[in-house]
C-alpha cells in the first residue's frame, strides 16, 4: 500500500507539537497546539466535527465527534495516554465506518516518543 503524503504532513505537525511540549499534558492541550500547527502549515482541518449516525437509513439524534477531519478526508484521533488501548483503535475504526472516510490516524502524545497508527477503511 502506498503511503498518503497528507498523512506525513499530519504526522510532521504532530511531531513538532510533541517535540516542543513533550508528553504528560492533557489531550485538550495537544488538540489546541495541533490546531495552531495545522494553521501555520496551511493544513485544512475541522476540529471536533459532528458526524451523523444512521440506523436503517434513519438519522439518529446522537452524533459522533472525532478530534479532527483533516484535508476533508482523513479522520484523526489524538490521545495522551501512557500506551494505546484496543478501545482507542476501536474508536478510530468506528469513526471511519460512521464517516465513510477511507483513512484514519491515531496519534498518541502521551509516550516519550510520539506514536501513531494508520487505519484504512
Amino acid at each position: 500500500m502506498e503511503k498518503d503524503p497528507r498523512t506525513h504532513e499530519i504526522i510532521g505537525a504532530a511531531i513538532e507539537v510533541h517535540s516542543i511540549i513533550g508528553p504528560g499534558k492533557l489531550e485538550a492541550v495537544y488538540q489546541e497546539c495541533l490546531e495552531i500547527e495545522f494553521k501555520k502549515r496551511n493544513i485544512a482541518f475541522i476540529a471536533q466535527p459532528q458526524l451523523k449516525i444512521y440506523y436503517k437509513e434513519i438519522e439518529l439524534e446522537k452524533y459522533y465527534i472525532p478530534d479532527f477531519i483533516v484535508f476533508g478526508e482523513i479522520v484523526l484521533e489524538i490521545k495522551a495516554a501512557k500506551t494505546l488501548a484496543k478501545e482507542d483503535e476501536a474508536q478510530i475504526i468506528n469513526s471511519l465506518k460512521i464517516s465513510c472516510h477511507k483513512i484514519g490516524l491515531l496519534i498518541n502524545f502521551g509516550e516519550a516518543s510520539l506514536r501513531f497508527k494508520r487505519f484504512i477503511n
